[in-house]
C-alpha cells in the first residue's frame, strides 16, 4: 500500500518538476527580450520623446497603446517591465495598460503560432486578436476615466539616470546594468509563479474541468481558469488551445487564448509587485467580465 503511495507520489513529482523546468524554459528567453527592451527604453528612450509621439486624446493614446503592441514580440512573462518603464517615462496608464494586454497576443510571432496551431484556420486568429484588440481598448477607455496616476507600487529610483551616459559604450552598459537589475527582480516572480502553475497542472485533473464546462457560460469560465493555471507563454498556448478543439466551443478556446495571455498566474504575481493590489484585482475584473461576454459573441 504505502510502496504504490511512494511510487506514485514520486511520478507525480517527477511530473511537477518537469513541467515546471519546461515552463521556466519556454518564459526565460521572453523574459530577456523584455527585460533587455526595458532596459534601451530606460537608457535611450528620454520623457521628452514620448510626450511628442504619445496623443493627448485619451481615445487616441489607448488606440495608439493597444497597437503599439504590434511592434514588441514580447510574451506576458516580459511585458511588465516593458509597460512599467513605459509608465515611469510618462506614459499615461490607460496607454500603458492597453500596451501591456494586446502585446502579447497581436505580435506577428504568436498570431503566426495561432494560425499554425489551428490547422491554418484565418477565423481563430481573427477572432483572438480582434478580442485582444477590443478588450484593451474597452479596459483603456475605463481606466482613463477612473485613475489619474499610474498606479505603480513605488516610483524607481532610477528614473533619471539616463542623463548620466554620454557615450554609446556607457549607454550599452548602461542598459546591460538596468537589464540584469530586472531580470533578478522579475525572476522571482516567475519562478514562484512557474511552480504553483507546475503543481496545479499536475494535481488538477482535466476531466474535473470538462465535467464543469457544460453550457457556454460554464465552458468559457473553464477554460480561462484553465489558462490561468497553466500559464502557458502566448508563443505556444495555441498548440494546447487547439488540443481541446473537439471538447470545447470555439467560443471558450478564444476566451483561453485571449485571458490566458493577459493573465495567469505568474504573470499576477509580477502585476502584483508592480502595480497596487486594488488595481490589479479591478483590472483582472474587467479583463474576466469582457473576454467571458466576448468569447460568446464568438461563432464558429
Amino acid at each position: 500500500m504505502s510502496g504504490g503511495f511512494i511510487v506514485t507520489a514520486q511520478s507525480s513529482f517527477l511530473q511537477l518538476n518537469s513541467i515546471f523546468i519546461s515552463i521556466l524554459i519556454e518564459a526565460i528567453p521572453f523574459i530577456l527580450i523584455g527585460v533587455i527592451l526595458s532596459g534601451i527604453i530606460q537608457i535611450f528612450v528620454s520623457e521628452e520623446m514620448i510626450a511628442r509621439i504619445m496623443p493627448k486624446n485619451r481615445f487616441l493614446a489607448v488606440l495608439f497603446g493597444a497597437l503599439a503592441g504590434v511592434l514588441f514580440p514580447a510574451c506576458e512573462c516580459g511585458i511588465i517591465p516593458i509597460t512599467r518603464r513605459l509608465l515611469l517615462k510618462g506614459v499615461p496608464l490607460h496607454a500603458g495598460v492597453a500596451f501591456m494586454l494586446t502585446a502579447p497576443i497581436i505580435n506577428p510571432i504568436v498570431l503566426f503560432s495561432t494560425y499554425i496551431a489551428f490547422g491554418n484556420r484565418w477565423s481563430v486568429v481573427f477572432y483572438r486578436g480582434g478580442l485582444a484588440l477590443a478588450v484593451s481598448v474597452i479596459i483603456g477607455i475605463i481606466l482613463s476615466y477612473q485613475f489619474k496616476d499610474n498606479q505603480l507600487l513605488k516610483p524607481d529610483e532610477s528614473g533619471h539616470h539616463h542623463h548620466h551616459h554620454h557615450t554609446l559604450l556607457q549607454k550599452l552598459g548602461g542598459t546591460l546594468r538596468h537589464a540584469i537589475d530586472e531580470f533578478f527582480s522579475v525572476g522571482k516572480y516567475l519562478i514562484i509563479g512557474a511552480f504553483i502553475a507546475a503543481a496545479m497542472q499536475t494535481y488538477v485533473k482535466t476531466s474535473t474541468l470538462l465535467a464543469i464546462g457544460q453550457n457556454d457560460v460554464s465552458s468559457s469560465l473553464v477554460m480561462m481558469g484553465l489558462a490561468f493555471v497553466l500559464s502557458l507563454c502566448s508563443e505556444v498556448d495555441a498548440f494546447i488551445a487547439s488540443s481541446f478543439s473537439s471538447t470545447f466551443s470555439l467560443g471558450s478556446l478564444i476566451a483561453f487564448l485571449v485571458f490566458g495571455a493577459m493573465v495567469d498566474i505568474k504573470n499576477l504575481l509580477m502585476m502584483l509587485a508592480a502595480f497596487k493590489k486594488r488595481f490589479v484585482f479591478l483590472l483582472i475584473t474587467y479583463i474576466v467580465v469582457i473576454v467571458l461576454v466576448g468569447s460568446l459573441l464568438v461563432k464558429g
